[in-house]
């Protein structure tokens, strides 16, 4: 019965029945109990408890940088070998979307994929009733009304609901490491998927196309607000001090901070607090000294972009470059 109750999570998440059961037994998703059996197996690096230890060696592969299995198409890199597998699917497009043309790893990250398209959302939160189209949405949801947040950032404070949310943010906000770069313009990033949506600036691809019009889309948050604006479709995040509406929650939990004048990005050099990740890399650069920014008629350098455009405004060589068209 568990190993059925499995699948069919599988096929409804789109996640495979290992991760499922890992994140069962490590208590972030609300999951039957193991017919009582207790969790010996604990996670030095994050704390998290399996009932096996066949549960903690995979988990334990999350937070090791090594990675010896190599795919010979993208050269994208593994810990394991099962998961090196399920990614060459992608490349040999065994499970494609006849829709928009994206492969995927396995057929349940496929059915999960088609929500994005039919707008099914068979995930029910059972306190409020919001609908959504991925469990592991709901999951990070039912974390506003349970309130605990039980990972705590070492280097500002904040607070997470899972470990994941916590990994993430380090990444993003406090490690400065950028290691993929854009073949076009050498434009560093911190992430491989940012880079590959960069690379549409170049390239001009837009794969996100609305099934109402004939409209086409290079990120899919445009094509998100799109939907929204254009064709009434999606959900819009409304704030309960202002009552001012937002296509996408993030955007709305920045504008509260705003309100509240809650700042937890913290500039480790100078103390100086900031309401978001983007803010508080701009202020970096102060410290930095490096100077990225080029204009584009005289060669000067600059510290930031904003400083740039308006340097442009009254940079002699625009008025003489206007003088002789």
């Amino acid at each position: 019965m568990i190993m059925l109750y499995d699948v069919f999570c599988a096929w409804l998440t789109g996640r495979s029945s290992l991760e499922l059961r890992m994140e069962a037994d490590s208590g972030d998703v609300s999951q039957p109990q193991h017919n009582g059996k207790s969790k010996p197996h604990k996670c030095t690096v994050c704390d998290k408890r399996f009932t096996t230890k066949c549960y903690l060696s995979f988990h334990i592969q999350t937070h090791t940088e090594q990675k010896s299995y190599s795919c010979p198409d993208c050269e994208k890199r593994y810990s394991n070998s099962k998961n090196l597998r399920h990614h060459m699917n992608i490349h040999s497009s065994k499970y494609k979307c006849n829709e928009c043309g994206k492969c995927f790893r396995s057929n349940a990250d496929l059915s999960a994929h088609r929500r994005t398209h039919s707008g099914e959302k068979p995930f029910e939160c059972s306190v409020c009733g919001k609908l959504f189209a991925q469990a592991g949405n709901l999951i990070k949801h039912i974390g506003i009304h349970s309130g605990q947040k039980p990972h705590e950032c070492d280097l500002c404070s904040k607070r997470f609901c899972f470990f994941s949310e916590l990994h993430q943010h380090k990444r993003e906000v406090h490690d400065n490491r950028r290691q993929y770069y854009c073949p076009y313009c050498g434009k560093l990033f911190k992430r491989a998927q940012h880079v590959k949506k960069h690379a549409r600036v170049h390239t001009g691809a837009k794969p996100f196309s609305c099934r109402h019009c004939s409209e086409s889309f290079r990120c899919r948050d445009t094509l998100k607000s799109h939907l929204l604006k254009s064709h009434n479709e999606g959900t819009l995040f409304t704030c309960h001090i202002c009552h001012k509406k937002f296509s996408f929650n993030d955007n709305l939990e920045e504008h509260i901070r705003r309100h509240e004048g809650v700042k937890p990005y913290v500039c480790d050099l100078c103390q100086k607090c900031f309401c978001t990740s983007v803010e508080l890399r701009r202020h970096q650069v102060v410290h930095s000294g490096a100077k990225n920014f080029c204009c584009g008629f005289c060669g000067k350098d600059f510290k930031r972009p904003d400083t740039v455009k308006q340097h442009v405004r009254r940079c002699p060589d625009v008025v003489e470059f206007d003088d002789m068209l």
